[in-house]
């Protein structure tokens, strides 16, 4: 129980801002690089620091491991709850992604230790999992109750009394675990992998706003590429490595691994364009929003709590491909909707999206630990979830470059199909390079607002479809990872 409410916390963020990016964007007057900053500081520290809090818990407890995680998590609500600029707001996000990256791997680690039969460990992660999609489900009605009536910081306030409530529980109830086997901490692996993230997701939301040729940029991306290499030298030669190379021996762990990246980089990134679509393009509220997120997440919730049980059915192979087809369809059929798409017709193609979510997520998990030995097993879930973290990392950034990239490609055309005077068109694509989409919503063209706003949707929506497209194939490529490398794991001792 604890440990799905340690997970529960951990995730609340993520739907909660991902709605609220419009407010935000209106009250604090970012950009859509310094938007997808926003999701990206807390998903970043989450991704490059996940591997380290596993080995800490190993070494020196996973209570205390776990413990720590909601301190973080609190203490980062409370700076984005008195945030003043949007600087502010990112050192709250990256606290509270410390914290999750804390909770992530011990929290798993914990059902590992006290269930060590793998089948029935199976049904536990499949409560971790839909504790998860729950706070996911959750998230959005929360923010949009909240802006309904308030300002967008009391966002943050109900993660603040849930991680001390549940602080209190695990100081009083949680027994606590360890597993050394001789683990250290890898500092040079650490190190290199964090570099490696970090400059990676910088090089990709800063190439989507100022080019991809810009310095800066190509070094960012140069020394990504270089620490990346780095990081997997330094663990094939390390004696107590954060993540050991002979994991990916493993095949299904090698396709989980990729499904882990691609889903999130899915799912994260389609939350962050998805909220941006229906405040910019269909104008609604943050609540209106939420409830057709809702959909996603709901659906993936109900969806996911039989498939613990379907587990004993069918194969992980035939659940994990099936689901990965479900959501390129339903990516596919999203690139059809425009400004007037009605509910009835958005409705049924986030449903099929969450249906899909719902049958990949506790069988990826699931068969990531199971696929190797028993010792290397909080290893393996921790970095199933450093991987997913990187594709939710990478999700804002990917997919909001190439938003950005091609709705002001293009944006003059659209313009001038409109009709927008060539000089208000000026002050348009002038506004949009240098602010940022949203911020054309704000401009006062007289006459000629309305067209300008019209083009503005075309140009969003023609960037919204590319994202569907790249984000469709790689679900498909991913699909067809799991049909030719997921086997049905052989029974193996504990060890």
């Amino acid at each position: 129980m604890l440990a799905c409410l340690g997970v529960f916390v951990a995730y609340l963020p993520v739907t909660t801002v991902s709605v609220s990016l419009p407010a935000i964007q209106r009250a604090l007057g970012a950009s859509t690089s310094q938007l997808s900053w926003v999701s990206d500081a807390f998903v970043l520290p989450m991704a490059a620091l996940i591997l380290t809090t596993g080995v800490l818990g190993d070494v020196h407890g996973r209570k205390k491991v776990f413990q720590a995680g909601l301190v973080f998590c609190a203490l980062g609500a409370a700076i984005a709850l008195s945030a003043g600029s949007v600087q502010v707001l990112w050192v709250g996000q990256a606290a509270s992604g410390i914290g999750a990256a804390a909770l992530l791997p011990t929290t798993l680690a914990l059902i590992s230790h006290a269930v060590p039969d793998h089948r029935e460990r199976g049904k536990y992660i499949g409560f971790w999992a839909m504790s998860m999609l729950a706070s996911l489900a959750v998230g959005p009605l929360v923010a949009g109750a909240l802006l309904a009536h308030t300002g967008w910081r009391w966002i943050f306030l109900l993660p603040v009394p849930v991680a001390l409530l549940v602080l209190a529980v695990a100081a009083l109830r949680l027994p606590d675990s360890r597993a050394p086997h001789g683990r250290r901490l890898d500092w040079p692996g650490q190190i290199t992998a964090a570099v490696a993230v970090t400059a990676l997701v910088y090089g990709v939301i800063e190439g989507g706003a100022d080019g991809f040729g810009a310095p800066a940029v190509l070094a960012a991306l140069v020394l990504g590429v270089l620490s990346g290499a780095a990081f997997v030298l330094v663990e094939r030669r390390s004696a107590s490595p954060m993540l050991d190379p002979a994991l990916f021996r493993s095949p299904a762990f090698s396709a989980t691994a990729l499904v882990a990246m691609v889903s999130f980089l899915g799912l994260i990134g389609f939350f962050f364009v998805l909220s941006l679509y229906f405040g910019m393009v269909q104008h609604l509220s943050t609540m209106q929003g939420a409830l057709r997120l809702l959909l996603v997440s709901g659906t993936s919730l109900l969806a996911g709590l039989p498939v613990g049980r379907l587990m004993h059915r069918f194969s992980s192979r035939v659940l994990i491909t099936s689901g990965l087809v479900l959501i390129a369809a339903a990516l596919l059929a999203m690139t059809g909707i425009d400004a007037g798409t009605s509910y009835p017709a958005l409705a049924w193609r986030l449903v099929l999206l969450g249906l899909g979510m719902g049958l990949v997520l506790t069988p990826m998990t699931a068969t990531a630990v199971s696929a190797v030995p028993f010792h290397l097993a909080g290893m393996a879930a921790a970095g199933n979830n450093a991987i997913r973290q990187v594709g939710g990392a990478l999700g804002p950034a990917v997919l909001g470059a190439l938003l950005t990239t091609r709705a002001l490609d293009a944006m003059p055309g659209r313009l001038a199909d409109a009709g927008v005077p060539a000089e208000s068109a000026a002050k348009v694509l002038d506004t949009a390079r240098e602010q940022g989409l949203g911020a054309v919503a704000g401009l006062d063209l007289g006459p000629a607002t309305g067209r300008a706003l019209a083009a503005l949707g075309g140009s969003f929506l023609d960037g919204m479809r590319l994202c569907l497209l790249v984000s469709a194939s790689l679900a498909l490529l991913a699909a067809l990872a799991c049909a030719l490398l997921l086997r049905p794991a052989p029974a193996r001792p504990r060890d």
